[in-house]
């Protein structure tokens, strides 16, 4: 009797084994035909809508735009197609998905198609406000007397007049394009937070982290800590900014102004230190430069430099990107040049995340040839446009001889830690400012602004200004709930310095420009390129670097 019943038991065992075994091998077989499927239609499309973009993002052109925002309608059609949601949602629950590089595309694929389960005609207007917004961005010339300025130009006066009218003019005359698409924002805003409600979050910022794999309690936490450590740095080195500026521009330390830290939101360092970057720059080929200096670590830029667009035309965007039309091989870069300090190393930045897309291996699945995350690429970038005010870079570069460069070693580096302290109180401002705007687009968001930019990057507001400061910076409107991923960027370009420097090169040493050092490039290349989004972004960190993401060599290089 007891072997009968044993016998029984492991006959219903093994057919319920079996059945199961059949359900997965199902499922498999259905995520692998929908990846073909996917892959088939995505894939073009993809392709089409990138150069539409690039394409409007240069001429400023309204068929260009108008041809931008069709293709990522259709885009996003793809998206929110409930039906293949509904069937990848049913696979990812089932849990019958074994092989890792699958599980990988599953999680991926799912996270973009939860992001669009809503009313397509909602997606439809959110893209078409989007792409109104932006046309008003790219054709905007601040009115400083009569004359139109673009960014570079405002950007100039602010750096090098002394006069506060005329500081105070470029200055307002920037801003005046807040009034132009504040209400448009605050219209995408809620479009945006619709869209996350209907999806079950509480509004669009909670939505754009919880999808990009991020915790929204572990970033502000993090967000928290990084206030605590920069806070008291960054306010001894305000004294030192405001002491020189009030000399600078004969104005009581008192009575400084937005307008007299040399930049439009104050997201960029002042020139307070005797060091004139700039010169080293001045009649040199940026272009030539970046191209030599990537060339030297093994990582060739030659043909994504042929296919960018470098200098400045009127109706192109006036800022920088990086974008990588087919996820192939065909990667661009818009900038708009000028042979100073600033320029170089955003060409520097640029072309480290173009690097970033380059060598992701060309074998892995469509869906998961991308950076590990947004900031994993931003600290590439970061890593490499930090070098611009390396002294051993200018050396390297041939821009200046030794005996310069020991004077130039110490300053450059103080002109460095300025600006990560500057640029990390600014991202403060624009982490907490979008947090808040999303909870609530409604409240008083220019008194919103203006209590953080006093609280995190220490400067006064001007005087009974009620403006809408805030819609001037164009990331809030076409670039929404990312700013934070700068930051976290600037942390992790530190971890593969102090990496790179002990573990690859065995120096201690952290301060190297690394031109010249093909074993540099090689690391990059195998261990933080080549994965794409194989793997979740802090398990890519931890492979990387032997640790997951932490704020310790940030600190150890730019505030102890």
């Amino acid at each position: 009797m007891f072997n009968r019943i044993t016998l029984l038991i492991a006959l219903i065992s093994a057919i319920a084994f079996d059945g199961c075994k059949n359900s997965k091998s199902q499922m498999q077989k259905e995520l692998l035909t929908f990846i073909t499927k996917f892959d088939t239609v995505v894939q073009p499309l993809t392709k089409e809508a990138s150069l539409a973009y690039w394409n409007a993002s240069i001429s400023g052109k309204d068929e260009d735009w108008k041809k931008s925002e069709d293709l990522n309608i259709e885009l996003t059609k793809v998206f929110s197609n409930k039906e293949d949601f509904a069937l990848l949602k049913k696979i990812r629950n089932s849990d019958a998905i074994t092989d890792e590089l699958l599980k990988r595309q599953l999680e991926v694929m799912y996270n973009s198609y939860l992001g669009n389960q809503v009313d397509t005609a909602l997606l439809n207007s959110a893209i078409k406000m989007q792409t109104e917004v932006e046309k008003k961005y790219s054709n905007f010339r601040a009115d400083v007397n009569g004359k139109k300025l673009s960014d570079n130009e405002v950007e100039d006066v602010l750096k090098t007049s002394t006069n506060s009218s005329e500081l105070q003019q470029a200055w307002e005359g920037h801003k005046a394009i807040g009034p132009v698409v504040a209400q448009d924002i605050i219209n995408l805003v809620k479009k945006r937070n619709e869209i996350a409600r209907q999806l079950g979050f509480n509004n669009y910022h909670e939505m754009s982290l919880k999808l990009s794999e991020q915790d929204p309690e572990e970033i502000s936490n993090l967000f928290d800590e990084l206030d605590n450590l920069t806070r008291d740095a960054f306010a001894g080195l305000k004294g030192e900014i405001d002491t020189y500026l009030s000399k600078r521009d004969n104005v009581k330390v008192g009575e400084l102004m937005p307008w007299h830290y040399q930049n439009r939101f104050f997201q960029e360092a002042p020139a307070i230190y005797s060091v004139d970057l700039d010169k080293y720059y001045k009649d040199r080929n940026i272009e030539a430069l970046t191209t030599d200096y990537y060339s030297s670590l093994g990582l060739d830029i030659k043909e994504m430099i042929a296919k960018s667009d470098l200098y400045e035309k009127p109706g192109k965007n006036q800022h920088a990107y990086c974008i990588d039309i087919d996820n192939i091989s065909d990667i661009r870069v818009l900038c708009n040049i000028k042979p100073n300090y600033s320029w170089m190393s955003t060409m520097l930045h640029e072309f480290g995340h173009a690097n970033y897309d380059k060598y992701i291996d060309g074998q892995l699945p469509f869906s998961l040839r991308n950076p590990a995350h947004t900031f994993t690429t931003e600290a590439i970038a970061m890593f490499f446009g930090r070098m611009a005010s390396n002294a051993q870079f200018l050396v390297d570069m041939k821009l200046t001889d030794t005996a310069d460069a020991r004077k130039v070693s110490a300053e450059g580096f103080k002109v460095l830690r300025l600006e990560q302290l500057t640029f990390s109180r600014w991202a403060q401002v624009m982490y907490r400012f979008e947090k808040a705007l999303y909870a609530d687009p409604d409240q008083d968001l220019n008194t919103l602004w203006w209590n953080l930019v006093e609280k995190y990057q220490m400067i006064k507001r001007p005087a009974g200004r009620n403006q809408p400061d805030w819609a001037s910076k164009i990331h809030i409107a076409t670039s929404p709930c990312y700013y934070h991923n700068y930051l976290l960027g600037e942390l992790l370009a530190s971890q593969f310095n102090h990496y790179i420097a002990a573990s690859v090169l065995k120096s201690d040493n952290f301060g190297q420009s690394y031109f010249g050092k093909t074993e540099v490039g090689d690391y990059l290349k195998d261990n933080v390129f080549k994965s794409g989004a194989r793997y979740n972004w802090n398990d890519m960190i931890e492979k990387a670097t032997g640790e997951k993401l932490t704020a310790r060599y940030y600190a150890e290089q730019f505030v102890k």
